[in-house]
């Protein structure tokens, strides 16, 4: 069911796990391009036509309406209670979590009446993508929306697929009443990223696109990058455990599964110098598979992309896993804290036998949304941040242009941009003519006196 790999014959299992990509095939890439061609030059017809085509629905409006008694309302009417409760419960978590990330603009006095600064400014709109149908999960709506409404974004636009009644998933729109989103639309696949990245009759175009999808949405996103920012080209999930002969394998086992189950091409790796502990997690993994509903999913993803690794020792553990840069990181060893000033590479790291995955999905507030494919390397978590621009400023004087002006000519010039030069030497002659002539007044003056 999921392998046990030694150290030393590694190689191949992590050339499969590191080769994985979100690279699309050549027919999904032309596709798209044929679909946001469509869409630009057509807007809201095409939208139409391919979700008619590809979703079996034509909306009556692509736009839902979010005044009173509307079907945003209606379907957080009919939420179940206890699921709202837990719902707004992770909210709460999310928001609090974000609120810390946010960043105030500064500026510093550097004398002479010179100030420098960085001023944030929240962008003005942006897109959330929210897949529809058995696909949808509120956590991730929560996860992008909030971040963005925390950075003071002026507008979100979601996009989501429709159902048979013309409508997003009723989670869908229960989710966005919560959160108070007013601008939610009945499109998915790639024409909902073209329609956002573009504009139409009905959707704004934003400034950036954010949100999980399938192939077609991903390659899309990659393929409007430039006019429009994105979140990231998200790969297949991914989990790492780092463990010794304290870890309980029951946990590992479980936790390891845990994103398996996401997808056929998701990776779940165990890597732990003590061996009893690696065969003791096969084994769990073999008795609960059968049991989980998505267990052709998981034996598929556990069989190509799983692994029990066996190292000789804790440091090659330790190093195996900072090569791997895993989206999803659980430290199950003896002092998780002081092993987590040896990681370098991580998208999230969940400490203790006690910081399931699961945690860090749905509840405990940090970001779900992570880097994949070793991207953990040079990437981070959606945040705060990812909604906001920070614009310099600078605040010259006079006096202090005099003092600096020839060196910054003198730098323009070591780079033969003369016309840069030229734009501070004419206010550096105009200067110099305006003491001259000031000079002259005062002298003649005298003269006159």
């Amino acid at each position: 069911m999921i392998a046990i790999v030694d150290y030393a014959d590694r190689a191949e299992k992590l050339e499969a796990v590191l080769g994985r990509s979100a690279s699309f095939s050549a027919e999904v890439d032309a596709a798209v391009r044929d679909i946001l061609d469509a869409v630009k030059q057509r807007g809201d017809a095409a939208v139409l036509d391919f979700t008619e085509r590809f979703d079996g629905v034509r909306p009556d409006a692509l736009k839902v309406p979010a005044s009173p008694a509307s079907a945003l309302e209606a379907a957080a009417d009919a939420m179940d209670d206890e699921l709202r409760r837990i719902i707004d419960k992770a909210e709460d978590n999310i928001r609090r979590y974000h609120a810390r990330q946010v960043q105030q603009s500064w500026f510093m006095d550097d004398g002479d009446g010179v100030l420098l600064g960085q001023r944030v400014v929240p962008m003005e709109r942006v897109g959330l993508y929210v897949p529809g149908g058995t696909a949808f999960y509120p956590s991730s709506l929560l996860m992008n929306a909030i971040p963005a409404q925390v950075a003071g974004v002026e507008e979100i636009h979601l996009v989501s697929p429709p159902t048979e009644d013309g409508r997003p998933h009723p989670l869908v729109l229960a989710t966005a009443h919560f959160l108070g989103l007013e601008h939610v639309y009945a499109v998915g696949g790639a024409q909902a990223v073209g329609a956002l990245a573009f504009g139409t009759e009905s959707v704004a175009s934003v400034d950036k696109i954010v949100g999980p999808g399938n192939a077609y949405v991903a390659a899309a996103k990659k393929q409007v990058f430039g006019p429009v920012d994105i979140d990231s080209v998200a790969g297949p999930s991914e989990i790492g455990i780092l463990a010794d002969a304290t870890a309980d394998a029951e946990f590992v086992a479980a936790d390891l599964l845990s994103q398996a189950e996401h997808d056929v091409r998701a990776s779940a790796l165990l890597v732990t110098p003590h061996r009893p502990l690696a065969e003791a997690v096969q084994a769990h993994v073999a008795r609960m598979v059968p049991e989980l509903p998505r267990r052709d999913v998981l034996e598929q993803a556990l069989a190509d992309y799983g692994a029990c690794i066996v190292t000789d020792t804790m440091d090659q553990a330790v190093a195996m896993i900072n090569e791997l840069a895993v989206e999803h990181l659980e430290l199950i060893v003896d002092d998780p804290w002081q092993m987590m000033t040896r990681i370098r590479h991580a998208g999230a790291i969940f400490l203790g036998p006690y910081s399931s995955e699961p945690v860090g999905d749905y509840f405990a507030g940090p970001n779900h949304v992570l880097p994949t494919g070793g991207t953990a390397r040079y990437a981070s978590a959606l945040s705060v941040d990812d909604f906001i621009r920070k614009q310099s400023i600078i605040s010259y004087t006079e006096k202090r242009l005099r003092e600096t002006g020839d060196d910054i000519a003198a730098f323009a010039e070591a780079e033969e941009l003369q016309a840069h030069a030229e734009a501070i030497r004419v206010r550096l002659r105009r200067e110099t003519e305006g003491m001259g002539e000031r000079e002259n007044g005062r002298t003649g003056g005298r003269r006159t006196g």
